[in-house]
């Protein structure tokens, strides 16, 4: 074992040696000729592959210099990235192929549509698509994207033309460019001219966020179903404009692994998964061992990693009749780095990372019949199973809210799933579906497996582990109504240009302007008003007048002393209407059956300057969800603000502070200084680990529900399996709300979805008045949690809001902006900030 281990040592260190020297040989397949006319990438971006951290600029014009220069390759440019960047896609084929792409890229979608059992697949290209460092900080990826791209134009000989002419390879050189651009930016600062292996060196230590997240801090490796993201949309939309067969997707891990390859963990793969899609993804598999085992390189598979979430790159194919192969190399997190195997290089990461590449392209080959046979299969399966559906339909909507049902119906449609519009209103399930405000979606179409992946609710589980969330269920997620159907009766025109509906104004007024909370651009409408320094108010109680009913939590907007006059304001409230999606009502009287408008229960809103704190200790996801929900969804300014400098901070200037999910973020001589600013007036808003400490800082009094769990009869190898099984990472929970509570202003039902993953569990304050939102007592909708947590859960409250001084506390146990699709829940914490003095 001695002499193994030394041989190993000896190898990595003979790599660390010849770093600075290594050149594109070291990569690429020796024994063939490459074509002189192509440029290298060193020649473009002045540096050997590996040599540096490539950054993102550098990645794209090498990329358009060996399209200029070859034949085989085409370069689409698919869009911008928030800060700018290109969103590149290369198409590799040999020259004929190119001259009928379109051809080609028809035959293969209709060998996915009904009757294509008669189609020939033996002179078929397979389709392959290779995605690179979604995580920026994991770039052995995207660099060795640059030697792909090298050797797929240059590479002479059978072999290669044998691929290129059976084959059309979408190459994605970077699927998170902000990302990689900032973490080689990283690297490079902080790489010296002697490379420095020593794993406490700075260049290995990223500060805060790092350079895994895109611009607003997302993990876009989970973004694949919800599509939230530019760069997300961009890459979905190629997926479904060819339907790969095989989507490869190259990642990085702890520096102290080896290389992981699919198949996962063989009991965490979703039912919906046909078992053959695991059986082709082993039989690939034998292709990366052979071209490891010559490579010299340690390797594992069939552990660690799941096939569950089909948000994830490598799972999301699984459902759409392809095969998604998950590939994570040990991460040397800058260009040489001390590792239990040795010392590890950059460019020994990369050429793992490349020889996959190949083996996979090898195994698309080797296999092309087979895989293209499967893909047909599972579409044919698939519609079988949908005309034996019972159910024919699924509705869903918000008969109060327009556009959150509006952007559930955008998310299926970059799915390529037919959506029909409502054609007349009606009742379903005791629930009104109106025309415009809800949509219908066939069961049995082309992409029923994805329908079923998004709307199905699961609590029944082969494994208690999850690498990821263990649902996602979409109605939920965006607390819409939704119904099954048993058949197409209501269901009026296909949608084929999708329109969010439009925002009006009723007319001019001498006297008020009135909109309920319900719309989800409420608070972006809302804010406008208020930074324009017009007066609004709040209505804590129904009330109707001028025979119209209008519900908890009404604005109202009076039209007389304000710093615009009638008709400036008129002008403004209707751009205002229609920039939010939102109908306002003008009325002539303060005269209601209910409060007057006039009344003193109308509360008014303050306008709100609101700050959040960032750095380290604070979740960058957790902390980017809410700068993304203010900055891209309600046209609100956030400041951040990093913990470094936090104490020089005059909070005076705001009047709402949000602490996101804390690992220490937050240090003791913060304490007084919130303290004081809350109880001078401020709003303190706490999420999900900040609960704790707020309360052990006495911020807010809480008790806690505590899962008192002792392993009995657990082995020390069950050890692991035990922890992990009470680990709730991911599930959806009922609660019921109090609806004349501000904090659930703006929702028409008494019953929300609520996205749970920890495990911080609040008792109910004996003032039944102060539980606004309940978990009942058979909470779980979907998802897995363990029996004891289950118990612990039923009936304790996700929130609470004390006051203290003349200002308010208020918490959450969990995340409403949960990865940007969770709509259901944003406005919470819109209530939270517009109207958290009237808790």
């Amino acid at each position: 074992m001695k002499k193994i281990i030394s041989f190993f040592l000896l190898l990595f260190v003979g790599f660390s040696q010849a770093q600075q020297k290594a050149d594109l040989s070291y990569y690429l397949p020796q024994n063939i000729s490459y074509n002189p006319s192509i440029p290298t990438p060193k020649s473009v971006i002045g540096h050997e592959v590996g040599e540096w951290h490539v950054t993102h600029d550098k990645l794209v014009e090498y990329m358009k210099a060996v399209a200029n220069a070859s034949d085989r390759i085409s370069l689409e440019n698919r869009g911008s990235t928030f800060e700018g960047r290109p969103i590149l896609l290369l198409t590799v084929t040999n020259p004929k192929n190119h001259q009928r792409l379109e051809e080609i890229r028809q035959q293969h979608i209709q060998l996915t549509e009904s009757g294509a059992g008669s189609l020939d697949v033996n002179d078929m290209p397979v389709v392959v698509y290779q995605g690179l460092s979604i995580h920026g900080n994991e770039p052995s990826g995207a660099n060795a994207g640059l030697a792909l791209a090298y050797y797929l134009a240059a590479a002479q000989g059978q072999e290669i033309e044998e691929l290129l002419d059976n084959a059309v390879i979408l190459l994605d050189p970077s699927l998170n460019p902000d990302g990689l651009q900032r973490f080689a930016y990283w690297a490079n600062t902080n790489r010296s001219h002697n490379l420095n292996s020593d794993n406490n060196e700075r260049e290995y230590h990223e500060v805060w966020p790092g350079g895994r997240t895109n611009h607003y801090w997302f993990d876009m490796n989970r973004d694949w179903l919800p599509v939230q993201l530019p760069e997300s949309r961009a890459r979905i939309k190629s997926f479904h404009k060819w339907l790969p067969n095989i989507l490869t997707d190259h990642h990085e891990m702890g520096t102290n692994s080896t290389f992981f390859f699919q198949p996962g963990e063989p009991d965490r793969v979703h039912p919906l998964t046909p078992q053959m899609n695991q059986e082709l993804t082993a039989e690939i598999a034998g292709f990366h061992v052979k071209a490891l085992d010559k490579l010299g390189s340690l390797y594992y598979s069939g552990e660690n990693f799941d096939d569950y979430y089909y948000g994830k790159g490598s799972t999301f194919p699984d459902i759409n009749g392809s095969i998604g192969i998950l590939f994570e190399q040990g991460s040397s997190r800058g260009h040489i780095q001390e590792s239990e195997n040795g010392t590890l290089t950059f460019p020994f990461t990369i050429r793992n990372q490349f020889t996959a590449m190949l083996s996979t392209l090898a195994a698309a080959k080797s296999l092309r019949t087979k895989l293209l046979s499967y893909q047909r299969d599972f579409y044919a399966d698939a519609r079988n199973s949908g005309s034996r559906n019972k159910t024919k339909a699924i509705v869903f909507g918000d008969e109060k809210d327009a556009a959150k049902t509006f952007h559930l119906a955008e998310i299926l449609k970059r799915h390529n799933i037919k959506i029909h519009e409502v054609a007349n209103d009606f009742t379903a399930n005791g629930k009104r579906y109106k025309k415009g405000y809800s949509y219908i979606v066939p069961t049995n179409q082309k992409n029923s497996t994805i329908i079923n992946a998004m709307f199905e609710k699961r609590t029944t589980f082969k494994d208690s582990l999850f690498y990821d969330v263990s649902a996602w269920t979409f109605p939920l997620a965006f607390n819409l109504d939704y119904a099954n159907l048993n058949g197409l009766n209501n269901a009026g025109n296909e949608v084929s240009d999708l329109k969010m509906k439009k925002g009006s104004i009723s007319g001019k007024s001498s006297y008020a302007y009135l909109f309920e909370w319900h719309e989800y651009y409420t608070p972006r409408a809302l804010n406008k008003i208020l930074q324009k320094g017009i007066r609004a108010k709040v209505g804590p109680t129904p009330f109707s007048v001028e025979g119209k009913k209008y519900d908890y939590g009404t604005i109202m907007v009076p039209v007389q002393n304000q710093k615009l006059n009638a008709d400036e304001l008129y002008t403004f409230l209707s751009k205002v209407a229609e920039d939010s999606h939102i109908n306002i009502t003008a009325v002539s009287t303060g005269y209601t059956e209910g409060i007057d408008l006039g009344s003193n229960d109308f509360e008014t809103v303050r306008k709100p300057k609101v700050a959040m704190l960032v750095g380290s200790g604070i979740s960058p996801y957790d902390a980017g969800e809410i700068w993304h929900l203010f900055d891209q969804r309600y046209n609100m300014k956030i400041t951040k603000i990093d913990a470094s400098y936090f104490n020089s901070v005059d909070l005076s200037k705001y009047n709402v502070f949000i602490l996101p999910n804390t690992f220490g973020g937050v240090s003791g001589s913060a304490k007084k200084k919130l303290q004081d600013w809350v109880r001078s007036g401020g709003t303190l808003i706490g999420y999900r680990n900040a609960v704790s400490w707020l309360k052990n800082n006495e911020f807010i009094k809480l008790e806690y529900r505590e899962n008192d769990l002792v392993a009995k009869n657990v082995s020390f190898e069950e050890r692991q399996r035990f922890r992990g099984a009470q680990v709730t990472g991911g599930a959806i929970f009922e609660a019921k709300t109090d609806r004349s509570h501000p904090i659930n202003f703006g929702y028409k039902n008494d019953k929300i979805a609520m996205f749970r993953n920890t495990n911080i569990y609040i008792e109910p304050d004996k003032q039944s008045y102060n539980n606004p939102i309940t978990y009942t007592s058979n909470p779980l909708l979907s998802g897995y949690i363990s029996e004891e947590n289950l118990e612990i859960l039923k009936n304790s409250v996700p929130f609470q809001v004390r006051r203290m001084g003349r200002g308010r506390v208020v918490v959450f146990t969990d995340n409403t902006n949960f990865r940007a699709f969770w709509y259901g829940t944003n406005k919470l914490m819109m209530n939270a900030i517009f109207f958290g003095q009237l808790m």
